[in-house]
């Protein structure tokens, strides 16, 4: 039987080949393979010894010979194709164990591997007869089924099927490199097309509705913060707490780090949202915004929680809380609640993702992601008063605030937290009429944020009703003057952002 070796990552390559040669295979290699093997004292060939022709043009053809691609394709049940290899003396290759260059550590032009997904493939295509080991998470496996009696064909077909997804994963990381200003390409925010390459890392209890699979997939050659985020306690997180902690974590984090700050989430929509002295008092002021609303909700803080704040939060029914870290005392608070989900994102990177997918019939919608970094000297001031200080720092808040709320938004603020937030309506009054119910006189003298430009006064007309003094929105309706002239009739300040934040 012979096995040939070609890998970049060595991981576990020579137990597993020292197993091998205890079995009495002959091991076939090149390069730092070869000299691995070697210099851990085990007997391999060398891959020109066997081919007759020696590495040409400094390595980049090494194995594209019919010696080694005729002794790996050859179909064993074809006795046309049997005694080719006989004829031509070329002994079949019953095992290639190969991993590619690596190419997304260090990319480049001769990083990009031609032989070794050569090889790969075409031991994946003849899985009935050889075995192609892509993973050394694989070794185990493989070297113990070898030593039952031999390699199973649903293990075969399982190695085929995990080689073809390392080669389709590896040319998707080199088309985005050429996409990309580092690759030469024009790094356009979206290229011409779209390759991805994803891995199961998370079964979920469930998707959306308990009838639902779900899962959490995540990039081949990359990760996120999820990746390295510890779940302290609690039950099994479903599809809609990944999707409701990620909503939370991305707007607690677009609030800055400055100052303590807390959010409230719950169906992707935060009911709460607060900056204050300290994260006790942010959580509170957060949890008031909407405390009905805040029932199975998802709490994400930017700092440590305190013992202060679990108190705060002990007797409120959360799914998940998520922060950077938790004092010792809260966990020992967190743990009378067995379900709560407690996640500790490992370091304090807040990293969206740079673009957006949804599906639709045969292929997905594709944007460049909404990142809301305002810029407020860019903001202009288009009533008769400009705002005050405070209501610049209230404007602020509840602009970030609104671009987390599913479209048509208001949001109604006050000393940095939010009192009344309408999401999700068809029409921008409802929203206004929403939030102003829910903040019950507390946004008097507060800020009011429209996700998009006010299409009528009333719009306008029920933030004043509700005691807003200023306003910040995208401004571009033909109806402007109108609205800015309303609000000039009630003395509010209004600014206009010209970037509106919708959100579906």
């Amino acid at each position: 039987m012979r096995a040939l070796l070609s890998v970049s990552d060595k991981t576990g390559l020579v137990p597993f080949a020292q197993g091998l040669a205890e079995l009495g295979w002959e091991l076939v290699s090149s390069g730092g393979t070869h000299r691995a093997l070697v210099e851990a004292g085990l007997t391999a060939r060398q891959v020109a010894e066997v081919t007759g022709a020696d590495e040409m043009l400094d390595g980049r053809v090494k194995t594209l010979h019919p010696v080694i691609h005729g002794g790996i394709l050859a179909n064993r049940r074809e006795s046309a194709h049997m005694d080719q290899l006989a004829d031509r003396e070329i002994t079949p290759i019953d095992l290639v164990v190969c991993n590619l260059y690596p190419f997304t550590v260090a990319p480049g032009i001769e990083n990009i591997d031609i032989g070794g997904p050569t090889m790969v493939r075409a031991a994946a295509k003849n899985h009935d007869a050889v075995s192609i080991v892509v993973d050394p998470g694989d070794y185990d496996d493989v070297l113990l089924e070898l030593q039952q009696g031999g390699v199973t064909a649903e293990r075969r077909r399982a190695l085929a099927r995990k080689a073809f997804a390392h080669t389709a994963a590896y040319d998707a990381a080199i088309t985005t490199w050429f996409d990309s200003p580092e690759g030469g390409g024009s790094g356009d925010a979206l290229p011409g097309s779209i390759h991805l390459s994803l891995d199961r890392v998370h079964d979920l209890r469930y998707g959306e509705n308990p009838h639902q699979a779900g899962a959490r997939y995540r990039f081949t050659h990359g990760g996120g913060w999820w990746d390295s985020a510890t779940i302290h306690q609690g039950k099994e997180m479903s599809y809609l707490n990944v999707y409701d902690t990620e909503a939370a974590w991305n707007l607690v984090n677009s609030l800055g780090s400055d100052d303590p700050a807390v959010v409230v989430m719950k169906h992707a929509n935060p009911c709460g949202a607060a900056i204050a002295g300290t994260l006790e008092d942010a959580y509170r002021r957060a949890h008031e915004c909407d405390s009905t609303s805040a029932f199975g909700g998802i709490v994400g803080a930017n700092r440590t929680v305190t013992a202060e704040m679990a108190s705060a939060l002990a007797d409120v029914f959360t799914e998940v809380v998520v922060a950077p870290g938790f004092e010792p005392a809260a966990l020992e608070t967190f743990a009378a609640k067995p379900n709560l989900r407690i996640v500790e994102v490992a370091e304090h990177d807040w990293a969206p993702p740079a673009r957006t997918l949804r599906t639709v019939g045969g292929g997905f919608l594709v944007q460049d992601a909404d990142l809301l970094q305002p810029d407020t000297s860019e903001w202009q001031a288009v009533t008769e008063r400009a705002p005050s200080d405070e209501e610049w720092l209230d404007l602020e808040f509840a602009w970030k605030v609104a671009a987390a709320v599913t479209s048509n938004t208001i949001v109604l603020a006050k000393n940095r937290q939010a009192v009344g937030i309408g999401a999700g309506q068809q029409n921008r009054r409802d929203a206004g009429i929403i939030a102003a119910d829910k903040a019950d006189g507390r946004a008097v003298g507060g800020a009011c944020a429209s996700d998009a430009f006010f299409p009528f006064r009333d719009g306008l007309d029920a933030a004043a009703s509700a005691g807003a003094t200023a306003v910040v929105q995208p401004g571009g309706s033909m109806r402007d003057d109108e609205v800015i002239a309303a609000a000039n009739e009630q003395g509010m300040a209004m600014v206009f952002t010209g970037r509106r934040h919708f959100r579906h």
